[in-house]
């Protein structure tokens, strides 16, 4: 059976790669929240830890006026590697807390709750707006309220004119037909 020349395999996998990289790695969901609180925690201690035998270790170098900058240097990389594991962690832990954060209850301009399906206020009798309006993140889909200016799961700033339509399209708040 005829293998296939070296040339020939290393075309077929530059095919292939470009066409991985075109389509892009799959989504992975956001851990839960109790997840990433565990870890940093665990993280935060280990740094404490690794913090206080540096300052130690300093110590000891300066009482045997022994100094190793290798050991200073190779300690330090590791508590900035943590400090930027621990940033990461911040920044997932905001994300899974907004992305799953329940909107607010809706409520009247008198205040009262409006109970889901009804079009009309129990308590003052003023219709009830539709829905407020939502836009859609450019960046990673998520839904968002359209006066919002920034992404809460990726940061990607909302189109000001996609948001502005929409924000025009609702009534004035000075326009309430039912406050005389």
């Amino acid at each position: 059976m005829a293998r296939p020349s070296l040339l020939a395999r290393f075309r077929r996998k530059g095919r292939v790669t470009t066409a991985a990289q075109a389509v892009g790695p799959p989504r992975r969901p956001l851990p839960h929240p109790g997840q990433l609180r565990r870890e940093r925690r665990a993280l935060v201690r280990l740094r404490e830890d690794r913090l206080r035998d540096l300052g130690g270790l300093m110590l000891e170098m300066y009482r045997r006026d022994q100094f190793r900058q290798d050991l200073l240097v190779e300690r330090c990389d590791e508590l900035v590697g943590l400090d930027d594991r621990l940033q990461e962690l911040d920044t997932l832990l905001a994300a899974t807390v907004s992305s799953r954060r329940a909107a607010p209850a809706a409520r009247c301009a008198c205040g009262s709750p409006i109970v889901w399906g009804s079009h009309f206020c129990a308590n003052c009798g003023r219709p009830v707006a539709a829905t407020p309006p939502v836009v859609a993140c450019a960046k990673c889909g998520t839904a968002l309220a359209a006066d919002v200016k920034f992404c809460a799961v990726c940061g990607h700033p909302v189109e000001g004119a996609q948001a502005a339509d929409l924000l025009e399209a609702l009534p004035a708040p000075g326009q309430d037909p039912w406050e005389s």
